[in-house]
Order: C-alpha cells, then structure tokens, then sequence
C-alpha cells in the first residue's frame, strides 16, 4: 500500500495544476510572474493514484486549476475518480462545454465546506464573452453547481469589471475582485507583507516556513509558487510511495524571486484577511 500524505493543521492550500496549458493568453496572468514551464503532465489514472494519498480535512479541498484545468484530456476522469472522502474544488475559465460537464459531472463531487464556490470561475475582459459566460453560470447553477465569478482587479479594466459585475448582481450570481499581483506598465500592485521579496533580485537567505503543498502537472511538490513555475526545488512527487510530506521550515537562497501569491497580505480558506501563503525569519 502507498504511503499516505497526511496534510498537518498549519496547511491553508493545497492546489493541483493539471496543466500549465491555457486557452488564454493574458499578459497580466499571474503564471508570467515566474514564467511557468512548458511541464509534461501525469495521465488521468496518474493523477487520481497520486492524489488519493492526500489525507486531508473537510475544509481544505485539493483545489484542480492550471493553466486551464479542462485541457488534460482526463480532466472528466480526474474528478470522478478522487475518493469521495478527498473534497475538490476547480479554478477555471470556464472555456469547457458546460452541458457536456453536467452530463459527466455530479454537483455532489465538488461540494465541501467553505465560505466560497467550489466552482471558480475567472472573468477576462479582453478574452471572455460576457453574454455567453453568464448564459453558462445560470446554466451551471440551475443543475446544482455552485458557482462563483471573479475579476482581476487592474486599472486598466476597472469600467469592464464594473459593468460585469453590475450585471452579475442583477442576476444573483457571486462576483468577487480579486487583488492584482505584480508589475504592470512599471509599477507593482499588491499588498504584500515582505514587499522587497519580488524585487526579481536574490538579496538574502532566509528561513520560510510554508502553508501550501503545490503539485505541478508532472506531479512534482513545491512549497511556494516560484518553485512551482521555476521548477526547482521540488520535496518530492505525488508517485513516490516514500513520499509523505515536507512541510517544514527550510533556508532559502531564493529570497526576492518570489511570487507575489506567496507574499501577498490575503485572507485564508476561511476567508478572514490577513493571511500570508509563507512565513519568513530574516
């Protein structure tokens, strides 16, 4: 039998990127930060085998995104097959076919205790259609999802963002702004609480503790984002059956090539603000 990985209490995410492939091509995504790596992925089977060792709690779902989760061929697969006991949820575009997706999908699958959707949908200005995204919402909802639309809150898409989300209220579905991260035109946006810690220069080593386990399309294990899309620094892959979890403080050398996700001021699975993704000692 295949060790379990039993996640401890102080873990506040656990995100599994099927794919960093997307659809889209925005230049504020946030995966540019660290430019994430063209990565071979697990199969469908791979996957389900791996992440079925994951011993977590009813309140800390394995969070499926990418990329665009949908474009692993098994994505279908992927989420029928996770135990019952493991709560998911997805983080997508929602490009799919969503009528093909309630014919293969039950509500129940992704349904777990939290205070937001376990279906999360991301609103693109220059790439989504408004019209046909709220038409594939209603639908979803009306077939027991539960749904829940955010916006990335740049400058520069502030009137499409408010207009979208006027019309989302009108329709009582869930839109939310989520905090844009990183540089754009020049300036940094962001509340962070290390702030010299995405200058994109290594300044100092430091002791970081983590809160995420972070699974990249290979099944490989990072503890923070720029890990993740650096592809360096791995503890582990999710087929190793010696595997059981890192979730230990560690020195890092990498300390100001972080990405913004790890460092950013934001609120935890519970939803209460003040949430860092990391812990550092200087």
């Amino acid at each position: 039998m295949k060790n379990k990985i039993i996640i401890p209490d102080n873990v506040n995410y656990i995100g599994a990127f099927l794919t960093f492939s997307c659809n889209m091509n925005c230049d504020y995504c946030i995966n540019r930060f660290n430019s994430a790596p063209k990565s071979k992925y697990l199969t469908g089977k791979e996957f389900v085998g791996g992440l079925n060792r994951i011993v977590s709690r009813p309140d800390l779902p394995v969070s499926l995104q990418g990329g665009e989760p949908s474009l692993h061929p098994d994505f279908y697969y992927i989420i029928n097959n996770i135990k019952p006991e493991l709560k998911i949820d997805i983080l997508t575009n929602l490009s799919f076919d969503v009528k093909e997706f309630s014919k293969k999908i039950k509500p129940e699958k992704l349904s777990r205790s939290a205070p937001y959707a376990p279906v999360r949908i991301s609103y693109h200005p220059d790439h989504s259609n408004p019209a046909e995204l709220i038409d594939k919402i209603i639908f979803l909802q009306k077939n027991g999802f539960k749904t829940g639309i955010y916006g990335i809150n740049l400058p520069v898409y502030e009137t499409q963002n408010l207009e979208f989300k006027k019309k989302c209220e009108d329709l009582n579905i869930d839109f939310r702004f989520k905090e844009f991260l990183g540089y754009y035109n020049g300036k940094l946006y962001g509340l962070y609480k290390y702030p010299d810690a995405v200058t994109g220069k290594k300044n100092i080593r430091v002791s970081c503790k983590p809160s995420e386990l972070l699974i990249n399309p290979a099944g490989d294990i990072y503890k923070c984002h720029y890990h993740l899309y650096s592809n360096s620094s791995k503890s582990g892959n999710i087929l190793d059956e010696n595997y059981t979890g890192d979730f230990n403080e560690h020195i890092c050398g990498d300390y100001g090539l972080c990405n913004p996700c790890d460092i950013k001021i934001k609120t935890n699975r519970r939803q209460v603000f003040g949430h860092t993704s990391v812990e550092i000692k200087f």
